[in-house]
């Protein structure tokens, strides 16, 4: 089963769809009217020519601004992958793996989610990468800094 991946699109789990609408919705609703009002109170104090705190907080718009717009950009763009049981590591699946008779889990995610503490990589990462499509039992090597480390997929959920 390979499945080639549209570079132009973004991929998401559904727990990261969600992450992201969250954030989208918080800086729509809560984080542009704390902004307006510091503009506000900015405006307030008279001349905008030596006004850092008006500075300050049309750079802070601007910021947000431009986040939004990535965000809403992001979820144009995003192909949500619901995690199926196929036997073949796709995004969303958890991978169980040993190399070096020490086992590890991790599950697959979008290059937005990626986060190594929780054990989460993305499927674009080296080792996602070698992960991808492939079936229980198969053998993957990546290189490391420390030199090449080969995994044994053990199971997919």
């Amino acid at each position: 089963m390979f499945r080639c991946l549209n570079e132009a699109m973004e991929y998401l789990t559904p727990e990261g769809l969600e992450k992201i609408k969250k954030e989208l919705d918080y800086l729509k609703n809560i984080k542009r009217r704390e902004i307006a009002e510091r503009l506000r109170q900015a405006i307030s104090f008279g001349d905008l020519t030596e006004n850092a705190s008006y500075r300050e907080a049309k750079e802070a718009q601007s910021f947000m601004e431009g986040k939004i717009a990535k965000l809403e950009d992001l979820l144009r763009n995003t192909s949500v992958q619901k995690k199926e049981k196929t036997g073949w590591v796709q995004i969303g699946s958890v991978v169980l793996v040993s190399s070096n008779s020490h086992k590890e889990k991790f599950e697959i995610v979008g290059a937005n989610e990626g986060n190594p503490i929780e054990r989460k990589i993305s499927y674009n990462s080296p080792l996602g990468q070698m992960l991808l499509d492939k079936p229980e039992g198969a053998f993957v090597e990546i290189d490391t800094p420390s030199g090449k480390v080969k995994y044994k997929i053990i199971k997919i959920d």
